[in-house]
């Protein structure tokens, strides 16, 4: 019997990571392909085709092509390190000496989510005039941005770390700002800037706008 259960185990595990291999496939797939032909364009045949899947794959794992470009805003949300990026901003409360070194560090981990959500939210931006889904999809990321903006601010408001000429309200409308699609897509996507550059600055701005300023080393 232990002999059975451990294969039992092992088969099981395998079958999740093969599972997990081929949703990463069709993801990766699927944002290629929406990011060079677009949604309107872009159909579940071309995409299975392109990830060596069949069309009901999609269908079963997705629900079709708006569940698939919501697997890719919630994987793109997440940012490229081995936490989601939420979790890490959360921790990096923690283990900030001041307001300008917290601020460092949202900045560098805007930059970090913003290289890989920023392209799909202008797809799902140019997408929603003419569909639903996608017009839906756009309103659930800008509330959430708000509310974790809002989450910020109440941080650093209780923290004591905002100035006191700045209110709450307006806190989350610069950290609303800065974390913005947009903001990404002017500097770094049509100006060049790059990542190390977009980083300090919002660092920078958000710090200038909204903290005490550290004071001098003696």
């Amino acid at each position: 019997m232990p002999t059975v259960n451990s294969r039992r185990g092992y088969d099981s595990r395998s079958r999740r990571a093969a599972a997990e291999k081929t949703r990463e496939a069709i993801l990766d797939a699927a944002r290629e392909r929406l990011l060079a032909q677009g949604y309107p364009a872009t159909t579940v045949a071309l995409i299975a085709a392109d990830a060596q899947v069949s069309v009901e794959t999609i269908y079963k794992s997705f629900g079709g092509k708006p569940g698939l470009v919501r697997a890719i805003y919630d994987r793109g949300l997440r940012g490229s390190g081995p936490e989601a990026a939420f979790d890490r901003s959360d921790a990096l409360r923690q283990h900030a000496a001041d307001a300008q070194s917290l601020m460092l560090m949202w900045g560098r981990l805007t930059a970090e989510v913003a290289a890989t959500l920023t392209p799909i939210l202008l797809l799902v931006r140019s997408a929603a005039a003419s569909d639903a889904n996608m017009a839906e999809l756009q309103e659930q990321s800008n509330a959430e941005r708000l509310e974790r903006m809002q989450h910020n601010a109440r941080f650093l408001q209780e923290r004591g770390y905002l100035r006191e000429d700045v209110s709450f309200d307006e806190a989350v409308d610069v950290m609303w700002l800065h974390s913005s699609p947009e903001l990404y897509e002017l500097l770094v996507l049509q100006r060049g800037w790059s990542a190390e550059r977009f980083a300090r600055y919002v660092a920078e701005s958000m710090a200038g706008a909204l903290v005490h300023r550290a004071p001098p080393r003696p």
